[in-house]
């Protein structure tokens, strides 16, 4: 079951319908502005950050809107030695992974419940390769979230995309509508 902080009440539907339905991930140019410009600022790091707002089903598509983004430190190289990280034999680092730190996901769902919101999403950026997730992304992801990932290449982000995972576990594209009216609100971290 996933509670939506919004209302108060239970939405036993959500999670299941998330296999069984479309998506379709609504937010506005300044959102968009705001995701880029912090990919741009952290590479060539990966940024991080979560999604907020509201996840309604509505006759069997999910219609995601974003609301707030609450931007996060990319905690990867203060955390990897406790992650079980996948074998690799290159070195992993801030540069082609990230992660938020637990006390992050704390304080924006804290603060979403604060606004009758839900965390909706994650999104971050792929350095010097494309807006497509990686095994690492898929390994980490949950099924009832988008996943925005920012491509940036020499530090210009160049393409902006959404994913959810569908019912096998793979990532499929997920659908972007653009809107001026949807409310802008970047968070800041000190909450």
């Amino acid at each position: 079951m996933i509670l939506n902080l919004s209302s108060g009440n239970y939405h036993r539907n959500i999670r299941s319908s998330c296999f069984n339905s479309s998506t379709v991930l609504s937010l506005n140019p300044e959102q968009i502005d705001h995701i880029q410009s912090h990919a741009r600022d952290c590479y060539p790091q990966e940024c991080c950050g979560l999604m907020l707002g509201h996840i309604v089903d509505v006759g069997g598509e999910l219609q995601k809107t974003l609301l707030g983004l609450y931007t996060t430190d990319n905690a990867w190289d203060s955390a990897s030695e406790s992650i079980d990280a996948q074998a690799s034999e290159q070195t992993l680092t801030a540069n082609r992974r990230y992660w938020i730190a637990p006390q992050d996901l704390f304080n924006a769902q804290k603060y979403a419940r604060t606004q009758g919101w839900d965390i909706i999403g994650v999104y971050h950026s792929h350095p010097n390769h494309e807006a497509v997730p990686s095994e690492c992304d898929r390994n980490w992801a949950w099924p009832q979230y988008s996943y925005v990932i920012v491509a940036v290449n020499n530090g210009v982000p160049h393409d902006f995309r959404s994913w959810m995972l569908d019912a096998q576990q793979q990532f499929r594209s997920e659908p972007v509508t653009v809107s001026a009216s949807a409310v802008a609100s970047p968070l800041e971290t000190d909450i």
